[in-house]
């Protein structure tokens, strides 16, 4: 059997690089190995404006049609699993008792939600959030809802509340940590999210585990850890992803929240590289090895490995990562990196719901925040991407972001 390019995933990052790799002239085999029997599509809509449309409509989320695969000579083989990578063979096993070799490999094995062992998972109700089925389900019985209690303050849980609260259910977030998406942003804008959710209704419970979900064939509450039932008939848990790291671990390549890869997203094996959502790589501009869940990092991953293998030398990755969330009207977008900082300057007004927030640490700028500016999120992205050296009195005291960047990078 012929070997070419064999991509493990068919996600943002496993469709990217194919699709890069035909538009880079690649001639070879390129074949793509997804689990879902899902025609390739897009994630980010499952949890925002997929739930809010009607099940009865129609909301095409893939990539491309099926045609434009066969046009390109993609092959997508759907509804396959892959149990083993034979490195020294360089070739696959996959669940139907066949093998496939290949020249190239791309692990793009993304994340799965993670599941905590509460009694009253297994109730009617409860569901996760990660897959196209997932949202199918989730919005059929949003319909039918009149309460939805998301576990997890993060973003999937955020945006799970206003679009519940959208559709007219009564909602409430609860989170073990003392403030929403504490591990993302900063302060000031946790307590700000909390408190426009709260002004929209939703009720959000900080500091508060879960014990338990109780109800008979379905949810029909939830009991916190300080013994409070609060009613439910909808449960979404949204604590968190861990990558699919087991086939890179189990072929002996080194997993460390997610698999281990080098500045070209190359794994100690030549032949195998890791990208998107599973790849724990080290970031350019901050100096830490990271691993991100975000489209962008999932796409310039995909277009450097696919460089790589059609010959070129595109350099050590670096990208300036960025992100955005969608709750009801407020428009969330960072730029940049940070697990924490000493000084914030802010840019504008938190009363009238549009201000950014430049994060320092260490007197370096790594990250900025922005909530409905989206101006500053595009000046900001090119201030990290130029490494232009700016003290906080420079931020503060700027009339236009604008005046700030490099001559060449002005439009």
């Amino acid at each position: 059997m012929s070997s070419g390019v064999v991509i493990v995933g068919a996600g943002q990052a496993g469709i990217t690089a194919a699709f890069t790799l035909r538009d880079r002239g690649y001639g070879g085999l390129i074949t793509v190995l997804g689990a879902e029997d899902e025609l390739p599509y897009e994630r980010p809509p499952l949890s925002k404006n997929y739930l809010y449309a009607d099940p009865s409509a129609s909301l095409d989320l893939a990539f491309r049609p099926e045609q434009y695969y066969i046009d390109r000579g993609i092959t997508l083989r759907l509804g396959c699993t892959v149990t083993a990578i034979d490195r020294a063979g360089r070739q696959l096993s996959l669940d139907d008792g066949s093998a496939m070799p290949y020249t190239d490999l791309i692990l793009a094995t993304g994340t799965s939600p993670i599941v905590p062992p509460i009694p009253g998972a297994d109730l009617g109700g409860v569901h996760v959030l990660r897959s196209l089925a997932d949202a199918r389900a989730l919005r059929q019985e949003l319909r039918g809802a009149r309460h939805l209690t998301s576990i997890g303050g993060g973003f999937i849980g955020l945006e799970l509340a206003s679009a519940a609260s959208r559709l007219g259910l009564e909602s409430c977030v609860l989170d073990i940590a003392d403030r929403v998406l504490q591990r993302a942003v900063s302060t000031t804008t946790s307590d700000y999210l909390t408190a426009t959710h709260r002004q929209r209704g939703t009720r959000v419970q900080l500091s508060t585990g879960l014990a338990e979900m109780v109800g008979d064939d379905r949810v029909r509450a939830v009991v916190t850890t300080n013994g409070e039932s609060i009613r439910t008939d909808l449960v979404v848990i949204a604590v968190g992803v861990r990558p699919n790291t087991r086939l890179a671990q189990e072929a002996g390549l080194e997993v460390a929240n997610g698999i281990v890869v080098d500045e070209h997203l190359r794994t100690p094996d030549p032949a195998i590289f890791a990208i998107g959502d599973c790849a724990n790589f080290p970031d350019g501009f901050s100096g830490l090895r990271i691993r991100l869940e975000s489209v962008q990092a999932a796409t310039d991953h995909a277009r450097l490995v696919a460089a790589q293998i059609t010959g070129d030398d595109p350099g050590r990755y670096r990208s300036v990562p960025w992100f955005w969330s969608h709750q009801s009207t407020t428009k969330l977008q960072i730029a940049g990196y940070t697990s924490c900082s000493d000084k914030d300057i802010i840019r504008g007004d938190l009363e009238s719901g549009r201000f950014s927030i430049f994060r320092y640490d260490q007197g370096q700028l790594r990250a900025v925040e922005s909530i409905n500016r989206p101006a500053d999120h595009v000046n900001a992205r090119r201030l990290l991407a130029a490494e232009v050296s700016l003290t906080p009195d420079d931020i503060a005291s700027a009339a236009d972001l604008r005046s700030l960047l490099p001559v060449a990078t002005r439009v």
